[in-house]
């Protein structure tokens, strides 16, 4: 049973997300744009077709814009392929077992390649709940292509809105993300001396360490206008890890984030010692690591694959026993609830009931205004979509409170429904998906992420002893760079904590190195600490 603490966490709405207007305002023109073509047509009834594509407009706003065309392109292919795919079985068979089981295995497809990709916010999910409900409308063999066609305009009008702010914006993403490890460095200066500021360290570097990547990203025209200022403002924020409290320093790094994200003012361009600019030349490139290491034999993704295949099917099959017409609704709840580990899963699923519930309660509410027309009723649609973008950072169950009425809305373009039937089959989708979801989570152990552990903290303790001997060689020899030696400890400091979160929540897994690897990360601080003296000549004073 969970304690009072743990449901106000679990319930805790945080603050508004960085840039959260982003995707809500491109999928709004997408799907906008989309529906009124469609409604000006006649045919609002074709509006599942080219929201496979449209909805791809939330993908991929934090990448910059090279980085950015490349991902858009294999999700909204990998949507219209995944989409391709329902439909056909959807043609072949009206037997709705099999197509839960086909929706099913979708779902695990695109569980396992967004998060081996790293596709990011919003995830498998997005692309999940329009493939389940292609699956279960009728199908002609002969409707097939042109409703790809559809799904792959919708695609094409993704792109192109989710590219446009490069027109004007060219260097947004890399100035955002620069900004934010400035932020970040900004907490960390202004931690409390006696509090402790493990989490605020590791978070500055995960902020140094996506920033750089994001630079690495950019094509080289666009290296080349940004210059080095941003690699320098990255040295100075990642000095703040050696430097004590400072609120005057902290407020300096506060006002260049606030001139990064405002973007037509110039990028700050602090000075660099000597020591400093030779270290910032001597940085090793940035490598991701390819998609096949990531899923190689043992990857603790495949038992979340296989949680998700086997989740997913369970409740399809189980909502069509309790006669429920829509089961894929059941197959997309129960693929909202699988996490990183069974912990989060369990959150997910609380969150995912409270949400809808209260959201079934908003559509009942917003049916007659629906009712008024087709533009009433697209333009519910959009405010739904739009309400649930801005709640996504602070809360999920919070955006689930609009995520609801949006998909039983979406309903409606096909003709109107009978509104009681529509809330009992998704209340009680929901709660088969959130229950069976947690069961798939009991039956389908991940220990993987023990031994994920394991791997993480044999590999902190190898950069720690190559930190430890190029500390050793500096005390004989002062000249020389340890940037090399600085990234590869910054980078197991990365996949320890990330390691060890995901471990932690795990049900049903072998006892774990909690001690070792605490003892670990706070060893491999103190040399990152140790290097990062040696590169300033001792702290800084920014």
């Amino acid at each position: 049973m969970a304690s009072p603490a743990q449901l106000r966490q679990v319930l805790r709405v945080g603050p508004p997300g960085d840039g959260w207007h982003r995707p809500a305002l491109s999928a709004v023109l997408t799907l906008g744009t989309l529906n009124l073509a469609l409604l000006a047509l006649g045919r609002l009834d074709l509006a599942l077709y080219t929201s496979v594509g449209g909805l791809g407009a939330l993908f991929g706003h934090g990448l910059p814009y090279r980085a950015r065309a490349r991902t858009l392109a294999g999700v909204l292919l990998g949507a219209v392929l995944s989409a391709g795919a329902a439909l056909t079985a959807a043609a072949l068979t009206r037997d709705a077992v099999v197509l839960v089981a086909v929706a099913a295995v979708l779902a695990a497809l695109h569980k396992l390649l967004c998060d081996a990709a790293r596709v990011g916010p919003p995830g498998a999910l997005i692309i999940t709940f329009t493939t389940a409900g292609c699956a279960f409308v009728p199908q002609r063999l002969a409707d097939l292509a042109p409703h790809l066609a559809l799904a792959a305009v919708g695609a094409a009008l993704a792109w192109l809105v989710c590219m446009a702010p490069a027109l004007w914006h060219p260097y947004g993403p890399e100035r955002t993300a620069t900004a934010r490890a400035l932020e970040a460095a900004a907490r960390l200066l202004r931690t409390d001396p006696g509090a402790p500021d493990a989490a605020a360290r590791t978070a500055l570097v995960g902020a140094v360490d996506a920033a750089r990547r994001s630079l690495a990203l950019s094509s080289p025209a666009r290296q080349r206008a940004l210059g080095e200022e941003p690699e320098r403002l990255l040295v100075h924020a990642e000095a703040a890890l050696a430097s004590p409290v400072d609120p005057a320093a902290a407020e300096r790094y506060a006002a260049w984030a606030r001139d990064l994200r405002r973007g037509r003012r110039p990028v700050p361009s602090p000075e660099l010692t000597e020591a400093e600019a030779a270290d910032l030349r001597a940085l090793p490139p940035v490598r991701r690591l390819p998609l096949r290491a990531v899923l190689r034999p043992g990857s603790a993704l495949l038992p979340i694959a296989l949680r998700v295949a086997v989740g997913c099917a369970a409740a399809g099959w189980l909502s069509l026993a309790l006669g429920v017409g829509r089961p894929y609704w059941a197959v997309v709840t129960a693929a909202s609830v699988f996490q990183a580990n069974s912990t989060l899963s369990w959150q997910r699923a609380v969150q995912r009931v409270l949400g809808n519930l209260l959201g079934l309660a908003l559509f009942t509410a917003a049916v007659p205004v629906a009712r008024c027309g087709p533009v009433a009723l697209i333009a519910l649609g959009l405010l739904c979509q739009f309400g649930a973008e801005a709640m996504i950072a602070r809360s999920y169950w919070l955006a689930t409170v609009f995520v609801t009425p949006m998909a039983l809305l979406m309903t409606e373009f096909a003709g109107p429904q009978p509104a009681r039937m529509l809330v009992a089959d998704r209340w009680l989708d929901t709660c088969v998906g959130a229950l069976t979801g947690l069961v798939a989570c009991l039956l389908v152990t991940n220990r993987r992420t023990a031994a994920r552990l394991s791997r993480a903290v044999a590999g902190a303790e190898t950069a720690t002893r190559a930190a430890r001997a190029a500390l050793a060689v500096l005390a004989a020899d002062r000249t020389g760079s340890t940037a090399a030696d600085r990234a590869a400890l910054a980078a197991a400091l990365l996949e320890l904590r990330e390691a060890a979160d995901t471990a932690t929540g795990e049900w049903r897994r072998p006892t774990l190195p909690h001690q070792h690897a605490a003892d670990t990360e706070r060893h491999a601080h103190h040399l990152l600490t140790a290097l990062l003296e040696h590169r300033g000549g001792g702290a800084r004073a920014v």
